[in-house]
């Protein structure tokens, strides 16, 4: 019997795409839900991201300053870990930018707390924030929303005040932000005040615990209950003002436009969570990757930066990491759409696992789009047998979690020209799930002779063939 179809047909490929487009397509299913509006009022984008360009115009004279003159992660910092400027080149920025040495310094602080230089080890360099910064007011508007995060690090707490008390003001400001931001207008101190003795009750009842069997002697100093928070409710205040989030004075603070926006953009955060079929906001890492799995990609980042929010950064990097090492390949390129959302403080973390050769693909394309490559261009970085992996691994999660068509068309983000190009390649690198790979794409594509092809090369890989 004779086969209709020509012996030395190459059975090419389409056109290849992008690898790194690769991973998203098993998450296109769901329709878009419409994105909530901010509050009647707010300033377009454009204007919100002036008003942070403004706001944040000195830190970014620093760091374009240093990033010429210094060159960041080479000279331009102190090598004591902390990224902070050397007395040389603080002197040598106020003389050439004209201000003075505690200036420089005051820049400097809030352009690391604005992501617009990153701290990498003992070593400082310009953040993509920076690379961007006349070209993409998004990127512009995430590195304020960072220095408003970062509030009570930009304008320190002055001495004398007791630890815990701190810490009970800072964890009960947003309430207090979320209050202004309802009232849309000027609020007297006195009744912030007020608000921020009830929520700090609230969380002091809380954590309260009572003691069993003998007790201490009480320390003489004077507990975190006995601190009056006037004195730190003031500092809270100032220290908002100082990163432009509000105004104070004359006995009262108003939110600020930019202000305003962060905090809806937070209680949206929230609200989308809370919302969430699954409840991802309180899942582990896995469950809310696979709660995410059905979402179209920017309600999935919403999930992502709600489920963030709600928890200390260092912990959520592990979970998502230690989810990226598990079976499913599906969570695995999901945790790093996730591990994108965090951002610089994950980039330990993911240089860490760099060498692990499950997450290497995948870690190298992230650092890739951290450092400023353009996504399209990140696949770049990538040898052939690792672009060649992760087209693998890319291939096993639309098996596992996708459709038929959905795997033929995953040919097209392929490196190699032929399939028989292709399926060398593929048999070489040892992917796990090779032959389960090979099995589902014979039997999902209609070209009978390349199922052929594909289901010979998986025996192949069954059997240790060649």
């Amino acid at each position: 019997m004779t086969s209709r179809i020509p012996r030395d047909s190459r059975l090419r490929l389409v056109r290849p795409r992008p690898l790194a487009a690769a991973p998203r397509a098993v998450n296109q299913r769901r329709p878009r839900r419409p994105a909530p509006r901010p509050p009647e009022g707010t300033p377009a984008p454009a204007e919100l991201a002036r008003m942070a360009r403004s706001g944040l115009a000195a830190a970014a004279r620093v760091a374009h300053w240093a990033d010429v003159a210094l060159r960041p992660g080479r000279d331009g910092a102190h090598p004591d870990s902390k990224g902070t400027l050397s007395d040389a080149s603080a002197e040598r920025a106020a003389s050439d930018l004209d201000l003075t040495v505690a200036q420089v310094r005051a820049d400097w602080d809030t352009a690391r707390l604005a992501g617009l230089i990153e701290v990498h080890g003992d070593s400082a360099r310009p953040g993509w924030r920076l690379r961007a910064w006349h070209r993409d007011d998004s990127a512009v508007l995430r590195g304020w929303v960072a220095l408003f995060d970062a509030w009570s690090l930009a304008h320190p707490e002055p001495a004398g005040h007791e630890p815990a008390a701190v810490a009970e003001v800072v964890s009960a400001m947003p309430q207090v932000l979320s209050f202004l931001q309802l009232s849309a207008g000027p609020v007297p101190v006195a009744q912030l005040l007020d608000l921020l003795e009830q929520r700090v009750t609230e969380l002091r009842t809380e954590r309260c615990e009572i003691p069993y069997g003998p007790q201490p002697e009480p320390d003489r100093a004077a507990p975190a209950e006995d601190t009056p928070l006037a004195p730190l409710l003031d500092w809270a205040l100032h220290a908002l003002a100082s990163v432009g989030a509000l105004t104070y004075g004359d006995g009262q603070a108003t939110l600020t436009p930019l202000g305003s926006w962060a905090v809806w953009v937070k209680l949206e955060q929230i609200c989308v969570a809370a919302q969430s079929p699954a409840g991802n906001i309180e899942q582990a890492a896995e469950d809310m990757l696979r709660g995410c799995a059905q979402l179209r990609p920017n309600a999935a980042r919403a999930e992502y930066r709600a489920w963030l929010a709600a928890r200390p950064v260092g912990s959520a990097v592990t979970e998502l990491i230690d989810a990226a090492r598990g079976e499913d390949a599906l969570l695995r390129g999901l945790a790093f759409e996730a591990l994108r959302v965090v951002g610089a403080p994950a980039e330990p973390d993911v240089r860490s696992v760099a060498e692990e050769p499950a997450l290497r693909p995948y870690a190298l394309l992230w650092l890739a789009e951290h450092e400023g490559v353009d996504p399209e261009d990140a696949h770049e970085v990538l040898t052939r047998e690792e672009a060649t992996w992760l087209w693998v691994d890319t291939a096993a999660a639309v098996a596992d979690h996708g459709e038929a068509p959905m795997l033929v068309r995953h040919l097209e983000s392929a490196l190699q020209p032929t399939v028989p190009a292709l399926l060398d390649e593929v048999r070489a690198v040892g992917h796990p799930r090779t032959v389960q790979v090979l099995v589902a794409l014979a039997a999902a594509h209609p070209d009978p002779a390349l199922a052929k092809a594909v289901r010979r090369a998986a025996f192949q890989v069954h059997t240790g063939g060649n």
